[in-house]
């Protein structure tokens, strides 16, 4: 992968960063902001993690999870440079009310903009954590354990584990690097897929239970009262849009979550050569191909009946 020789002259000039991913982190956010941060530290620079909202507890097996603050104050006050990882605007991140005198952008998503001094965008990247395996490596920083484990989990999640169609030899050759520098892969396994709070569990039953599908697309929601009745929260919605790929005759997966205000926070996941982040920016959203999503006011039927109608169109214009 090539990368920027302005990005890697820039880590290694610059002294004090700000590391900030999108709001709702996963993953692969998550990962890629803790292990260049690690690897920066490492190098003797200053540097600070960024996130609006806290790490879901599912994550909280990440080396330096707590390094990750919500506050920007003491940050700001020391002129950093930004790196916005697996984002490429500073809404995403919820920082767009602040100016920087340097930014640098690393993200593989599809739909982008122009924001950023330097820009290393690469939507044909399996994960933002397999780009930050490169610049790592580039900087000459040699994997430690926890640098490792977090860039595998970052891959891991946005390869599905090694299940989706981006599982490419390269994903696989820097996985097993990672896995020889320290990463455990039956231990992430377990922490990503194996350790649910009963109360998610029941949220899940109820979210399947007003499983719909028609057309090849499956539609479900979650409303603020099952958030209520099962003690959840929107951080223990992670993955359950992905779930109903499962079933063979669904193209399209859509779930539906309330966020208030009357609106409705979209997450899309597909199958095959159905590229969902078309359909997401007909709403002003975006994302992969195979994962997109969106937000959209009003009921919760017609937010349904205009994803059907989307989902349609855009299967006309293939």
């Amino acid at each position: 992968m090539k990368i920027p020789k302005e990005v890697v002259a820039a880590l290694k000039k610059e002294k004090v960063f700000l590391i900030a991913a999108h709001i709702n982190p996963d993953g692969d956010a998550l990962g890629s902001c803790l292990a260049l941060s690690s690897a920066l530290e490492s190098a003797g620079k200053e540097v600070y993690v960024y996130n609006k909202d806290s790490v879901p507890a599912f994550y909280r097996f990440l080396p330096g999870y707590k390094t990750v603050g919500s506050s920007l104050k003491k940050a700001i006050a020391k002129d950093p440079v930004l790196i916005l990882l697996d984002c490429n605007s500073p809404d995403r991140a919820a920082l767009e009310r602040y100016s920087f005198r340097k930014s640098i952008v690393i993200d593989h998503h599809e739909t982008e903009n122009d924001f950023g001094d330097i820009r290393w965008v690469v939507p044909a990247a399996a994960a933002t954590g397999l780009m930050v395996f490169y610049l790592i490596k580039a900087i000459g920083i040699a994997f430690t354990g926890d640098i490792a484990r977090n860039l595998y989990t970052a891959i891991a999640v946005d390869t599905g584990t090694f299940r989706y169609s981006n599982t490419s030899p390269e994903v696989l050759k820097a996985s097993a690097e990672l896995i020889e520098a320290g990463a455990d892969p039956a231990f992430i396994a377990e922490c990503l897929y194996e350790r649910w709070e009963k109360t998610r569990f029941d949220l899940l039953v109820m979210t399947l239970n007003n499983l719909e599908i028609k057309n090849g697309v499956a539609v479900m929601h979650i409303t603020k009262d099952m958030f209520d009745k099962t003690g959840t929260t929107s951080e223990d919605t992670e993955n359950f849009s992905n779930l109903p790929r499962a079933i063979k005759s669904v193209k399209i997966s859509a779930l539906f979550r309330d966020i208030g205000d009357g609106f409705w926070k979209a997450s899309l996941r597909s199958k095959g050569n159905v590229n969902v982040a078309k359909i997401a920016e007909l709403f002003g959203g975006g994302g992969h191909k195979n994962a997109a999503g969106f937000k959209i006011s009003g009921g919760l039927k017609s937010a349904k009946e205009k994803l059907l109608r989307a989902a349609e169109k855009t299967s006309r214009d293939r």
